[in-house]
């Protein structure tokens, strides 16, 4: 009896991707029908007919066969959705991609979209490491894509990219280098001498990396949620989520971060030390009256049509194995002694709010930073996410300030 109910509830969970595919995925309907037909006539054959267990067995291999089906041919369908006209048609001129590019020999994934393909180019870099937002930057910044040729790239082991590298081998090194090279792609592609890089929270690192290597490439960085110096961030977070922890009575996340210790962290487990600390300020930026606007869409992001189901278990994995092999590697970095000269002009635009990348470093470093123009934008509603907070306001940042008065 045992077994049989095993036996039931495995061929029931291999039920799942099918059933998930018009809900999650790019799939047609008409694919979906029928491999949701094949998966009814297996079940019920296995449910009323199969009295052997070699019949049983070859049944559940269907289902398997059937499930891993589902999963390649959602991975095979997935697509950025068209930019559309008035006329609910495809926008002529326009380019809505999702492609696989070969960076320094592996393969990586970007999407391409813009209504205009003689438009600036402008690179957005996710945060983490580890981190997509493949399809969250096309849902908040989608006006962008009638100013800028929007370029986003899933980093190496993140989200589409989770196996486009060993990730034990993740450097900060082969993150620049392959950005470097994604860059000349973008600027020989899109016939441009020079593109713009936009950067959020790690991905703001990466972005100054970036422009401080090859100033001649870049337009202009706009950082948004700066990340300055790793350890001193690191160690003002978990800080402060004890002391939250402490007022809110939260005995159990108190004691949690005690026995870990303060950063830095090394060897296994250490997305889970970090990811401790962070969610304790996550959950009290939400909590924030000061800050106004929806935050992230997790679930609406990973339901997006541009990740397969795959991509969309990797869509975790990725930061949790690449913040293990990175966060080590960044505890040292300190923008204030490492990138204090820049010869691209640069913006910041910063969460008045914001207690995952404390302000008050990006101030410091503002304030010694050389470069040949700066700026300093506030949101006086937002978090750590100014870009999603107040989306509208970092459109009006890049097209009219960033873009609209660019040095030349």
């Amino acid at each position: 009896m045992i077994l049989k109910l095993a036996g039931m509830l495995i061929a029931f969970l291999l039920l799942i991707p099918v059933i998930l595919l018009p809900f999650m995925t790019a799939v047609p309907l008409l694919v979906v029908a029928v491999l949701a037909l094949i998966d009814a006539g297996l079940l019920y054959q296995l449910l009323t007919r199969a009295v052997l267990w070699s019949s049983k067995l070859v049944l559940m291999a269907g289902l398997v066969a059937v499930a891993v089906l589902a999963v390649v041919t959602s991975q095979w369908c997935a697509k950025t959705p068209p930019i559309l006209g008035a006329d609910g048609l495809p926008l002529p001129g326009s380019i809505a991609s999702l492609e696989q590019v070969e960076i320094n020999g592996e393969k990586q994934w970007i999407t391409i979209r813009g209504h205009d393909t003689d438009k600036p180019v402008l690179l957005f870099l996710a945060g983490g490491p580890g981190g997509t937002q493949l399809a969250a930057t096309r849902k908040v910044l989608g006006q962008l894509e009638e100013h800028f040729v929007v370029v986003n790239w899933d980093q190496p082991g993140a989200g589409k990219s989770y196996r486009a590298v060993d990730l034990k081998k993740l450097t900060p090194q082969q993150y620049l280098d392959d950005a470097h090279r994604l860059t000349l792609y973008l600027m020989e592609r899109f016939g441009e001498e020079k593109i713009y890089v936009v950067g959020e929270s790690w991905g703001s690192i990466l972005g100054i990396w970036m422009v401080q290597q090859h100033p001649e490439h870049f337009h202009a960085f706009i950082g948004l949620a700066q990340m300055v110096a790793f350890l001193e961030t690191d160690l003002y977070d978990y800080q402060l989520a004890l002391e939250i922890s402490a007022d809110q009575g939260n005995t159990k996340t108190q004691l949690a971060l005690q026995k870990q210790g303060p950063p830095p962290y090394f060897g296994k487990g250490i997305a889970w030390k970090v990811t401790r600390y962070i969610m304790v300020l996550s959950q009290t930026m939400m909590q924030n009256p000061k800050i106004t606007g929806p935050g992230y869409d997790t679930f609406g992001d990973i339901f997006a049509v541009e990740y397969g189901l795959y991509d969309k278990v990797n869509y975790f994995r990725g930061l949790l194995r690449v913040m293990d092999t990175m966060w080590p590697q960044l505890w040292e970095v300190d923008l204030r002694k490492d990138a204090a000269t820049l010869a691209v002009p640069v913006y910041f635009m910063e969460g008045r709010h914001d207690i995952n990348a404390p302000p008050h470093l990006v101030e410091d470093y503002y304030e010694i930073l050389a470069a040949p123009h700066k700026e300093l934008i506030w949101f006086e509603h937002s978090g750590h996410s100014p870009w999603v907070d107040e989306s509208e306001k970092v459109i009006d940042m890049l097209v009219n300030k960033v873009k609209g008065g660019r040095v030349k």
